[in-house]
């Protein structure tokens, strides 16, 4: 991956053939990343103590409504919910779609696919992206404090785009890699964006990679069904999960382009307080089971956000080493698949983590500050009210583990 020190990507595109132009691999200096730190001490953390989260959608198709419930519910770690009810454009795939630079999609019966130039089905896409930004001018007024964005993460997005000849991007080394620089130049105009009607908010990117353990283990399947591409190896995985997110630590930067264009246009904050928001966290979310602990934690995400109803006893000491060497938890302890939740017991909720904190022997004062509750998954599948009551109960879950973490 071509990244300058300025933290500038390159980015290319389709040949009008449909062959990916290639350009070499850089693995990134592995010695040059910040070594990990030990457990985060109180008082110092990527979000408050107690903190709850969302993962991703909601119902609905109002997105000043759905961004009132999460500010509403979730107040310490609110987060810019997707609301796929508006169409494809409004989903994980077609929203993160929106933010490629120079790699147009066009929505095909099989799916999202790269094509020659932008159509109908992008413009919908980034004009819900848009509605969705410029609701935050009221919805987020004056707010303060950590806020996350969700897109779907470049191996994610490799193994579910199309090429224009119908294959499987993860399928083309190229195209993996243009994937990963486009979404990486596009994320970090996102957050510009976003710094900008939010001037007072720390941003968080949170990288959806539920298609990760697949591509790890050789587990997605072409298009015809018939046949699964090859396993991608973890080094290639995890550096360029790293490169992503070392270009959006150095385009937040002070001076970097991401700061640059946050603090311009009127009423922005200017680079002084832009860049004293704070260095953005990247970390990544993954619903599967068997969540590839390693290969996060060697590209230095800063988070793992999981479905802790999937976690196993033999997963327990791939969590203490993450977690040991400074990594947060985002636990979804709230099921949401089936149709229903269970909300009565909040102390039933949260006791799989507080189990998993005692077998890692970790102090129980660190349970709150290190893991943020969250529903299992989505929750556009259910109804306003059900959200409401899901992201209710996790802001309560999330209390109990700071104030009853035993």
């Amino acid at each position: 991956m071509a990244v300058s020190q300025a933290g500038a990507i390159r980015v290319g595109g389709i040949r009008a053939g449909g062959e990916w132009p290639m350009s070499p691999d850089v693995t990134p200096d592995q010695s040059s990343a910040p070594a990990p730190a030990s457990l985060t001490p109180s008082g110092a953390g990527l979000w408050p103590a107690g903190a709850a989260t969302g993962v991703g959608s909601l119902p609905g198709t109002d997105p000043v409504e759905a961004q009132k419930m999460v500010f509403d519910e979730l107040p310490d770690l609110p987060h810019l919910p997707e609301l796929p009810a508006r169409g494809p454009g409004g989903g994980l795939l077609g929203r993160s779609s929106a933010l490629l630079v120079d790699l147009p999609v066009d929505l095909q019966p099989a799916g999202w696919r790269l094509v020659q130039r932008p159509g109908l089905d992008l413009r919908r896409a980034r004009d819900l992206l848009a509605r969705d930004l410029d609701a935050l001018v009221e919805t987020a007024a004056g707010y303060t404090g950590p806020f996350k964005v969700a897109a779907a993460g470049p191996w994610t997005m490799a193994a579910q785009l199309e090429l224009p000849r119908g294959h499987k991007a993860l399928s083309d080394t190229g195209a993996t890699r243009e994937i990963a620089e486009s979404l990486a130049a596009g994320l970090a105009e996102h957050l510009a964006e976003l710094q900008r009607r939010m001037p007072g908010a720390r941003l968080i990117v949170q990288l959806d990679e539920p298609s990760l353990p697949a591509v790890l283990a050789g587990g997605v399947r072409t298009p015809s069904g018939f046949s699964a591409l090859p396993a991608v190896e973890q080094g290639l995985v995890a550096s360029r999960l790293r490169a992503l997110a070392d270009h959006l630590r150095a385009s937040s930067a002070a001076g970097g382009p991401l700061a640059q264009r946050a603090a311009s246009g009127p009423g922005a904050p200017g680079v002084g307080a832009t860049a004293a928001a704070g260095a953005i966290a990247v970390g990544v979310h993954c619903c599967a089971s068997t969540v590839p602990f390693a290969a996060l934690q060697a590209a230095g995400m800063r988070f793992i956000g999981l479905d802790a109803g999937l976690l196993t006893r033999a997963e327990d000491d791939l969590v203490g080493e993450f977690v040991d060497a400074g990594g947060w938890l985002v636990a979804g302890l709230v099921p949401t698949t089936g149709g229903s939740v269970e909300l009565s017991d909040v102390r039933r909720t949260v006791e799989p983590v507080i189990a998993l904190w005692n077998r890692l022997g970790f102090r129980p004062e660190q349970l709150g500050e290190v893991v943020a509750v969250a529903p299992a998954c989505g929750l556009a599948g259910f109804g306003a009210d059900t959200a409401r009551a899901v992201l209710r109960h996790c802001r309560q879950a999330g209390r109990m583990l700071v104030d009853a973490p035993a």
